[in-house]
């Protein structure tokens, strides 16, 4: 009997002092985020970093764009979800024959996910299969509609002129675009000439 009484209260002693000690212990665990933050390198918006990254987008098995950035950079967490691609970008446009119809480059990117949409800044250059040549400050690429367009001055240099102006909108390959605010000069054939 004294046996089973002293076993009894020794599990009774070990039931209370147990879950105090749980809760001394944990109650005492205080983390301050600062501290965790420097620890860890996070803060509460979440980036995912990467170097020497190379983006393919295909449709139905072919390559249509394949992309090159030193580094890149995806905020998850922003209001509106980006990746930044620093240092200089550069993008080759593919044909449906796998054939490289322009290449694009930039000193800066950004690509917003649920619009679709990247915006390419500070010495943008697109030149194209054809030998043309155009230069812009800004470029927006529309992906779902599969469009180019700016506000922004451009100049489209082709074998036989130059056309400056501001505001532009052109198709996916650059074999259609139209210059908002045109100007320069133009080499048309005599038979070409309004009559």
């Amino acid at each position: 009997m004294i046996n089973k009484g002293l076993t009894y209260y020794f599990n009774t002693i070990t039931r209370m002092i147990i879950p105090g000690v749980l809760f001394c212990a944990v109650t005492a665990c205080n983390n301050d985020l600062d501290e965790v933050r420097a620890l860890t390198g996070k803060n509460n918006r979440q980036e995912d970093r990467a170097e020497d990254v190379t983006i393919i987008n295909s449709k139905d098995g072919h390559i249509k764009m394949r992309a090159f950035a030193k580094e890149f950079v995806r905020s998850a967490n922003a209001q509106f979800a980006y990746i930044d691609m620093n240092g200089q970008l550069k993008a080759e446009f593919y044909s449906d024959s796998g054939v490289i119809e322009n290449v694009l480059t930039a000193d800066s990117s950004r690509y917003y996910e649920q619009e679709g949409n990247v915006l390419v800044w500070d010495s943008v250059v697109i030149n194209s299969k054809k030998g043309e040549r155009l230069s812009t400050s800004e470029l927006i690429w529309n992906q779902r509609g599969q469009k180019f367009f700016t506000e922004k001055p451009v100049t489209i240099q082709t074998a036989t002129e130059i056309i400056h102006g501001t505001g532009m909108e052109a198709n996916s390959d650059f074999t259609q675009y139209q210059i908002t605010r045109p100007k320069g000069t133009v080499q048309v054939q005599k038979n070409e000439l309004p009559q």
